[in-house]
């Protein structure tokens, strides 16, 4: 069997500020206190609410003297802003027709959403860093070999369908026979509603009962050996994992049900991420740096290890009659005497139940995913860089 998993992609985050302004200029900031952006300069406004007083002081240079006068009304508008942060750290401030703004307005919008700007490139970091992160703590997720799977069962949650009460005519609609015609009329068609949704609530309830059974009767097969079941249940455990790269998994359940082999297309090393993050404390921007090519190997190391004991741990915990798992994974390779894209083999391992069940399961985190294949009978030839040479597998 034969299973292909892919990835999301996530696009890069925005967030939608609303900022007040009039006509050519803004009127920036909470009630009281407010900055004026226009074409004479940017200026500090301060008053007190209510008094109809309040002070005026340029930002920009040259500046007015304070002076007292009355409060005048000004029109303003909304003005809504998206801001985004690419993978790459660039940080773009747009308009609602989706045009570049102008550095004024990003400067307003910087004094008020601040808190929100930085959360959103915070966010973005973390999501960068969390691509590289992710590639190598797939086993930390393994099931522990001792804990086979049960049946659980599963409510129908849609309540069925209530009978309505029909509808009796008031003592002066008796008198007219239209008045009751019609209220016949209306208690015909809800009853006629009703046998519908209890036809259609019936035969979901029914398909359901019977995918429940189903499943009850294949994780029974599962846990006696049945081959056959076994792949079919297999197959649907590994499609409900979260994997970071596409990988293409094929499967075997050999021997009555004790053996399992997998084939394992693995991710190419060209698939791995190439940058991390940081977050400057100061202002408002996202460092964003490459990695060179010895972290990018080992980081793909460690990836596909992650992989392998992944799919070891499910093996021995979902499938509870098997007693020993093979594991070979493979990568597309150009041969430089061809030319020409081919498989090989990085790793081939065969992985007793007895030795895995020596793993402590409550401390993976502990766990050294490259130097746990050595515990068993592999075939690796990899430097400490994580550089692969090909192998033969099992």
């Amino acid at each position: 069997m034969a299973l292909r998993f892919r990835r999301s992609i996530k696009l890069a985050p925005g967030i939608r500020m609303n900022l007040s302004g009039g006509g050519l200029s803004w009127t920036l900031g909470p009630r009281g206190a407010s900055i004026g952006i226009g074409k004479r300069g940017t200026f500090l406004n301060t008053g007190i609410p209510g008094t109809g007083l309040y002070s005026r002081e340029s930002l920009t240079g040259g500046g007015s003297a304070p002076r007292q006068q009355p409060d005048t009304a000004t029109s303003t508008t909304n003005v809504s802003l998206t801001v985004s942060v690419s993978d790459d750290g660039v940080i773009t401030f747009k308009d609602s027709n989706g045009n570049p703004v102008s550095e004024a307005l990003i400067n307003a919008a910087k004094k008020q959403k601040g808190d929100v700007i930085k959360a959103t490139i915070q966010k973005t970091c973390d999501e960068i860093n969390a691509q590289v992160e992710a590639l190598g703590e797939l086993h930390l997720h393994t099931p522990p070999p001792n804990d086979p799977p049960a049946y659980q069962p599963q409510k129908f949650d849609f309540p069925r369908p209530v009978q309505p009460v029909p509808k009796a005519p008031g003592f002066f609609a008796k008198f007219f026979k239209s008045s009751v015609a019609k209220i016949e009329t209306e208690n015909a068609q809800a009853q006629a509603d009703f046998r519908r949704q209890l036809q259609a609530w019936e035969t979901s309830k029914a398909q359901f009962d019977a995918a429940e059974r189903k499943k009850q009767e294949l994780v029974s097969k599962v846990v006696s050996g049945d081959p056959e079941s076994m792949e079919t249940f297999f197959g649907e455990v590994l499609m409900d994992i979260v994997w970071p790269r596409e990988t293409l998994v094929s499967f075997e359940v050999r021997d009555g049900g004790t053996r399992l082999a997998f084939d394992v297309d693995l991710p190419e090393v060209e698939d791995m991420p190439t940058n991390t993050a940081s977050v400057p404390q100061r202002g408002y921007k996202l460092s964003v740096k490459e990695l060179g090519p010895t972290a990018i190997q080992k980081m793909y190391a460690k990836h596909v290890h992650s992989i392998g004991f992944r799919l070891l741990g499910e093996a021995f915990g979902m499938l509870p009659t098997v007693q020993e798992v093979t594991l070979s994974g493979y990568s597309q390779r150009k041969n430089k005497a061809t030319g020409q894209e081919e498989d090989e083999y990085l790793f081939s391992v065969v992985v007793p139940r007895g030795g895995w069940e020596g793993i402590n399961f409550n401390s993976l985190q502990s766990i050294d995913v490259l130097e746990s294949f050595t515990r068993f009978d592999l075939r690796r030839d990899m430097t400490k860089t994580g550089v692969f040479k090909a192998v033969q597998p099992f």
